[in-house]
Parts: structure tokens; sequence; C-alpha cells
């Protein structure tokens, strides 16, 4: 299978939240119109995995992080690729271009992982990957949980993770 990963485009928006909506996945297209406006004003890089005329997956640089821990280094954030599409080493080939991307202007990148099992294959990647745990614990909404307190496990729950890039 022969695919193509390069930045996005202004027809991108609309065919992304298609593809993705189309296999159940319900992510607003406020998403990805703001990744659009993020990345003509230099705050962020979307790199877009497509076969063909049909998308794949995708994968954002924040190039600020929120998360106040990592001091602004840019984060790797919002990596899918389509079920359909998954297993083919698309997804590698996302993280290696972001890494690449990331690499142009930083010498270190941070990413987070949620906490339960639909996250399983992305912990399993990103510790295979080099990634390492930033040792501040469970992270919620880009705040660190203090013990004892209860959160919700959902896509807010993450550690927060790094590596050093050549």
């Amino acid at each position: 299978m022969t695919f193509t990963i390069r930045p996005l485009t202004p027809s991108d928006p609309a065919a992304i939240f298609a593809a993705f909506n189309a296999a159940g996945w319900e992510k607003p297209l406020s998403t990805f119109t703001t990744y659009l406006a993020d990345e003509e004003a230099g705050r962020r890089s979307t790199l877009v995995a497509v076969q063909g005329e049909h998308i794949a997956g995708y994968v954002t640089v924040n190039w600020c992080s929120p998360y106040e821990p990592f001091g602004g280094m840019p984060e790797i954030q919002d990596f899918n690729v389509l079920p359909a599409y998954r297993r083919r080493g698309i997804g590698g080939r996302l993280m290696d271009a972001a890494e690449a991307l990331v690499a142009e202007r930083s010498d270190v990148v941070g990413i987070g992982v949620g906490l339960y099992a639909d996250y399983g294959t992305a912990q399993r990647m990103y510790v295979r990957r080099g990634y390492l745990p930033d040792g501040r614990g469970v992270i919620y909404d880009h705040r660190q949980v203090p013990p004892g307190e209860l959160v919700r496990l959902d896509d807010d729950a993450v550690l927060m993770f790094t590596k050093s890039l050549p």
C-alpha cells in the first residue's frame, strides 16, 4: 500500500471530518478548522496521511505545549489513524514525520497518552520509540493530579512523556 504524508491543506478539514465521522469517530469539524487556523498562524503543524484521495490519519505538533512543566516545548498531539488503515506502517511514518519536523526546531519533544485500554497500542508504541514518562504521574486537563484526588478516566486523563531527538 502506498500512501503520502503531507502538510494540512485548506480542503483537508472537511475531508478529515467526513472520514473520521464515517468511521464512527465524532470529532467536530471545528477541531480541524482550528488546526488549519493554527497552522496559518504558526502555532501548530498538522501532517496528514493519505492513500490516493483517501484520508488515512493525521498528527499535529503544537509548537508551544499548554502543559506547563514542558516549558513551552513542542508537543505531538491528536495522533490518529483510521481503523481501516492500521497495522500498515502509517502510524509509524506519521510519528517519524512529526519527530523530524520537531527536530528542526528542538532537541526534545513531548507527548501525552491516555490511560484506558483504547490507548494501549499508543502507550506501547511511544515506549518502543524511546519516549519516557516525565515522572509527574497522572495529569488531568494539563494539571497534575494530587494523591487521593479522584478524576474521571476519560481522554483528559493522561501520562506525559518526553523524548530526546537526534
